[in-house]
């Protein structure tokens, strides 16, 4: 198993990300900076990061590290207020004795311009405290309020809270009357730009989750480093997924035009930098690393493949640059190479299918989760005494991952289907996959993943002629078990012996069957007669197994979605007018 978290141990090259945003968060000709690193949920935005804080780490007598995490305070505190705090408390435990004063003011004037209502739009005045009028009225009236361009209908707001507030909140009243919000904020900036003067060290702030936060909450961060942070000797690093701080932009100033968006942004993050997706080669590496660590290779050994790697990373834009399991194993010397091969071959040829697949499209942590699913389900397995290879686990879990919920249920049918030896499968992996005849053999649900399929069925080992009913066992986490007919009680066994000839809807001799049964066994049963019928290819003519089907179906909803699942896998032209007539009025069939 591995951890699903961010590291700061570099398995995919991006220290080289990671450099370039620490050379210009080192480069004082840049500062002040606002740096975005942009990626999607999984892609390593944490991961970067930490790797930024390592690359400077070097000189510790030159930087003070801000660990920001926006999420965690979105509800409990307000953005702005929340940030400014962790940032006043961290340079007044920084500052030496002779600022401690400064420091301790400085701490203290960001209290009072969250107690005035300056760093909130609306918590204030929910605790009886008037805001000045700092209300949600888009970019420009948030604009004239902090450089001191408000109107009257600010400060008339203001009058109207303070007739509700308590007599403390008059008192704050009568004090913001003697400072206006902008000489506020001047003197807050002023001394600011004081206490970093007097540290000596550039301040790097951090800033994590933004893209999990409300809309609010996000703009509320960046337009506080902005309009209250942004000074000499500071940087702000940014993490978060682009297209949700845009959706957030848009949502929060009520669906503005995309240049205004764009513009805001820019205004925002002054630089971007793009967490690259990963190729085939990435993956590659990334799932060598994994595997050897699951495999418990030594901390040193795993280090040096891990410089091997990223060494080889540098050089694949290279038209020969290229690296083999051989030259893993040349690199990692395992005294006995087989057992350490096997894995590491498997993890070699499952690489493309998820750099390329669209539903993982090369994402670390969806490759991180979907590997510990094959650990999970190859330990029960092992308790259970499954005669299963965790090869074929990780195989027919890369196709649930990969595929639909659909094209799986058409997959466990065909295995239910063929006693667990499912003949589709022993079909097409005789087949070229490139012939037009391999796209008529799958089942409809198959066909949408059709390019996906055939790379899976080339990928070792093949599965056509093995047992995959432990496999569906295992699956069973994601795709309901359904129990093979040889598991049936005799009850059971009989009702669905009735089932398969009944000639009516209303048959007497059908409900005292399934009276004797217990309902949990229905979806078993209904198993059994969809294997029946998948023998049958003839849909043209009315079929007594298929009424006793609907009986079962109208009698249990598991069965009924079993069934339904069976139709949509028939890939009919169109329905027989029998079916159709039978199926009227069946909401669980569609109809």
């Amino acid at each position: 198993m591995w951890a699903d978290t961010d590291t700061d141990i570099d398995y995919l090259n991006y220290s080289e990300v990671a450099e370039l945003v620490a050379e210009m968060v080192g480069s004082k000709r840049l500062l002040p900076l606002s740096l975005g690193i942009f990626g999607t949920w999984g892609t390593g935005k944490s991961t970067v990061l930490r790797l930024v804080k390592r690359a400077l780490h070097g000189s510790p007598d030159e930087y003070l590290f801000i660990d920001f995490d926006a999420w965690l305070y979105q509800d409990f505190d307000d953005a702005r207020g929340a940030l400014m705090s962790v940032i006043a408390k961290a340079l007044h435990d920084e500052a030496p004795e002779g600022l401690k004063a400064k420091a301790k003011s400085f701490l203290g004037r960001v209290n009072k311009l969250r107690a005035l209502g300056l760093l909130a739009e609306g918590g204030a005045a929910m605790a009886g405290v008037p805001t000045f009028g700092l209300l949600k009225k888009g970019m420009e009236g948030l604009g004239d309020l902090l450089t001191g361009n408000a109107d009257g209908a600010d400060y008339e707001a203001m009058g109207k809270a303070a007739g509700e507030v308590k007599e403390k909140g008059k008192g704050l009243l009568r004090e913001a009357e003697k400072h206006s919000p902008p000489e506020e904020i001047t003197a807050f900036r002023k001394e600011f730009g004081e206490l970093l003067h007097g540290i000596e060290k550039t301040l790097v702030v951090v800033i994590d989750n933004l893209d999990r936060c409300t809309p609010p909450n996000a703009i509320h961060t960046l337009e506080a480093i902005r309009l209250f942070l942004f000074l000499p000797r500071t940087a702000f690093v940014v993490a978060a997924d682009e297209d949700m701080v845009r959706h957030a932009v848009s949502s929060y100033f009520k669906n503005p035009s995309e240049r205004l968006v764009q513009d805001y942004l820019d205004k925002l993050i002054q630089v971007p930098v793009r967490v690259p997706r990963l190729g085939v080669q990435e993956v590659r590496a990334y799932m060598l690393l994994l595997f050897a660590e699951a495999a418990g290779v030594d901390g040193e050994k795993l280090e040096a493949l891990r410089r091997y790697l990223v060494d080889q990373l540098r050089q694949v834009w290279k038209p020969d640059a290229d690296f083999s399991v051989d030259q893993v194993l040349g690199v990692l010397e395992p005294s006995d190479p087989d057992p350490l091969r096997r894995t590491l071959d498997l993890a070699d040829r499952m690489a493309p299918l998820l750099a390329y697949s669209t539903t993982v499209k090369g994402n670390p942590r969806i490759i991180k989760r979907l590997l510990n699913v094959v650990r999970m389900r190859a330990s029960i397995a092992r308790k259970r005494e499954m005669p299963i290879d965790e090869a074929v686990i990780a195989k027919l879990a890369l196709f649930e991952r990969c595929t639909s919920s659909n094209a799986v249920d058409a997959l466990h049918d065909a295995i239910n289907a063929g006693s667990g030896k499912p003949e589709l499968l022993a079909t097409i992996e005789a087949m070229d996959g490139n012939d037009a005849d391999f796209e008529q053999a799958l089942p409809q649900a198959m066909k949408p993943h059709l390019t996906f399929v055939r790379d899976w069925v080339g990928l070792e080992p093949k599965l056509g002629g093995y047992d995959l009913r432990p496999a569906v066992y295992l699956a069973r986490e994601t795709v309901p078990v359904r129990t093979v007919a040889t598991l049936l009680s005799p009850a059971a066994l009989q009702a669905v012996e009735v089932l398969r000839a009944i000639r009516t809807l209303n048959s007497p001799a059908a409900r005292t069957a399934l009276e004797g049964v217990d309902p949990s066994e229905h979806v078993a049963m209904m198993d059994a007669l969809v294997r029946d019928m998948r023998r049958n290819a003839d849909w043209m003519r009315s079929r007594d197994d298929f009424r006793g089907a609907i009986y079962l179906a109208d009698a249990s909803s598991g069965a009924a979605a079993t069934l339904s699942r069976f139709i949509r896998t028939l890939d009919l032209p169109r329905r027989p007018p029998w079916m159709s007539t039978m199926l009227n009025g069946k909401t669980w069939a569609g109809a």
